[in-house]
C-alpha cells in the first residue's frame, strides 16, 4: 500500500509501508534532465548531480559530507537521466530521520565550493573516457544520437568534454534555482516508515519560487533509414538496431515492452537463440525498449564479429519481419509475461526498488501506476496487439542503425541495402 500527499510548500510525498523488511530508502527525485538543457550548457544536470556531494553548509567539505553519510551504516548514491535527477538513501530504519536530514542538507544546503567545481570538471571528464572507452555501453548514446540527432534527446546526458570545461559556477547557480524547486520535487519513501509525513516536512520546508519548466518536444521528421558509425580498431563490432517507438503512456506502451522481451530479452528469447545459439555471432544480445515523455524507441544491441556485421544485420531484420507476419503463440506469449511480471515482482522486494518505482512512475506519468495495475496491462496485452504494433513501427523508413567498429562512411552504402523490412 502507499499513501501520497501533497505538501504545503508542493514538493510531493509517496510513502510505501511495509514492515517485513528492516530498510527504508528515502528517494528524491527532481524534474532536471538532459531534455531540460540547450546545447551550451548540455551535460549541466549530471555536473549538479556531482556537486551536490561535495560540501554544505553543515558539512564544509567532501571528506566531512562523506564522513556523514558513511556514517549512517548504509548506501548512497545519485544519478541523472533524460528527464530526472534521483538521489537516494538507504539505512536500517531506526536511521530514517538521519537518512531524511542528510538529503535535506544535500539538496538545499549545497554550497558549490568554486575550488570543488574546477576539481570535478577533471572527475567527469574521466569518466566520459571511461564510458567512450566501453563501446558495449556506448552504442546505447550512438544509437540515441543517430535516432534524435543534434537536439536535447540526441544528446549525451553526460555533455561533452568542451561544456564540462567551460560551465561556470553562476551557470550551475543557475540552473540549481530555476529547476530545484518545491514543485520540481517527489520524494518517495519506502520500507519500515512511521510518521514520515512530519519528518519531511520538518527537513525540507522550503519555500522557494516555481514554475513550470517546458522541455522542447521531440518532432520525428525520419523518411528513410539512418545510420551512424564511430570508427574504431576494435575486434567486435557493436551495433543498435531499431525504430522510433511510443511515449510512456501510450495505449501500446506495455505491448513495446512484451515485443522486446520476445526479441531479445531473455536467454530464450527469438534473437539471442538466432545470433547467440543458432549461429555463434555474439556474446551478449539484447532487445529493449525505452519510453520518455513524448517519445519512445526499441532497438537490437549485440557485439558480433566486424566481419561478420551484414549477417547479423539480415538476423535481426528476418526477426523483425517475421514478429510483423506471424502471431505469437500462446505458450511464447504467456513465457514472456512471466518473466515480466516475475522480474518486478523479485525486483521490488528490495526498499530502494520500491521508492524508485513510485517516484519514477509519477513524475513520469503525471501519476503513480501500481505495481498490480502494471501486472493487469501486462495480461491484457494479446498476439494481436504485438502483430499490431510491430507492423506500425517496424517499417523501413523508420530504420536506425548505430555501429562502432573497424568500418567507416564508405560501408554505408552496403548497410543501406540491408535495411529493408
Amino acid at each position: 500500500m502507499h499513501k501520497q500527499t501533497t505538501l504545503p510548500n508542493g514538493i510531493q510525498l509517496i510513502t510505501a509501508k511495509n514492515n517485513s523488511t528492516n530498510t527504508v530508502t528515502v528517494l528524491v527525485m527532481v524534474k532536471a534532465g538532459s531534455r531540460y538543457e540547450n546545447k551550451k550548457i548540455n551535460g549541466i544536470s549530471h555536473f549538479l548531480e556531482h556537486l551536490m556531494f561535495k560540501g554544505t553548509k553543515s558539512y564544509p567539505t567532501p571528506e566531512k559530507l562523506s564522513i556523514a553519510l558513511d556514517s549512517l551504516g548504509g548506501e548512497f548514491n545519485a544519478y541523472t537521466s533524460e528527464e530526472f535527477t534521483g538521489y537516494w538513501i538507504k539505512v536500517e530504519h531506526s536511521k530514517i530521520e538521519s537518512a531524511i536530514e542528510m538529503l535535506s542538507e544535500m539538496l538545499n544546503n549545497s554550497t558549490f565550493p568554486l575550488e570543488e567545481i574546477e576539481r570535478e570538471r577533471g572527475v567527469i571528464i574521466e569518466e566520459i573516457n571511461m564510458v567512450k572507452d566501453e563501446p558495449m555501453r556506448y552504442i546505447y548514446y550512438l544509437f540515441i544520437k543517430c535516432l534524435y540527432g543534434d537536439t536535447p534527446a540526441g544528446r549525451e546526458i553526460i555533455g561533452p568534454k568542451t561544456n564540462i570545461k567551460s560551465i561556470s559556477r553562476q551557470n550551475i547557480l543557475d540552473y540549481y534555482n530555476t529547476f530545484y524547486t518545491p514543485t520540481n520535487i517527489t520524494i518517495a519513501i519506502a520500507g519500515r516508515i512511521n510518521n514520515t509525513e512530519a519528518l519531511v516536512e520538518k527537513y525540507f520546508n522550503i519555500n522557494k519560487e516555481s514554475k513550470e519548466n517546458i522541455k522542447d518536444s521531440v518532432t520525428i521528421n525520419q523518411t528513410r533509414p539512418a545510420i551512424l558509425i564511430e570508427n574504431r580498431k576494435t575486434d567486435q563490432a557493436h551495433l543498435s538496431l531499431g525504430f522510433h517507438a511510443c511515449p510512456i503512456n501510450h495505449p501500446d506502451e506495455m505491448t513495446l515492452k512484451i515485443l522486446a522481451e520476445i526479441l531479445g530479452g531473455s536467454m530464450s528469447s527469438r534473437l539471442f537463440t538466432q545470433l547467440r545459439g543458432k549461429n555463434g555471432l555474439a556474446y551478449y544480445v539484447r532487445t529493449m525498449p525505452d519510453v520518455y515523455t513524448d517519445s519512445g524507441y526499441i532497438t537490437t544491441n549485440a557485439g558480433v564479429p566486424v566481419k561478420k556485421i551484414n549477417e547479423a544485420i539480415k538476423i535481426i531484420i528476418n526477426e523483425y519481419k517475421k514478429i510483423k507476419n506471424d502471431l505469437v503463440s500462446d505458450d511464447e506469449l504467456n513465457k514472456v509475461k512471466n518473466i515480466i511480471k516475475g522480474r518486478v515482482v523479485i525486483e521490488l522486494e528490495a526498499s530502494d526498488k520500491v521508492a524508485e518505482w513510485y517516484a519514477k512512475t509519477n513524475l513520469m506519468r503525471g501519476s503513480i501506476l501500481t505495481p498490480s495495475e502494471f501486472i493487469k496491462k501486462i495480461d491484457a496485452v494479446t498476439a494481436k496487439h504485438i502483430k499490431n504494433l510491430a507492423n506500425k513501427i517496424f517499417t523501413t523508413s523508420q530504420l536506425n542503425l548505430a555501429i562502432i567498429g573497424n568500418c567507416d562512411e564508405k560501408d554505408k552504402e552496403k548497410f543501406y541495402k540491408l535495411l529493408a523490412i
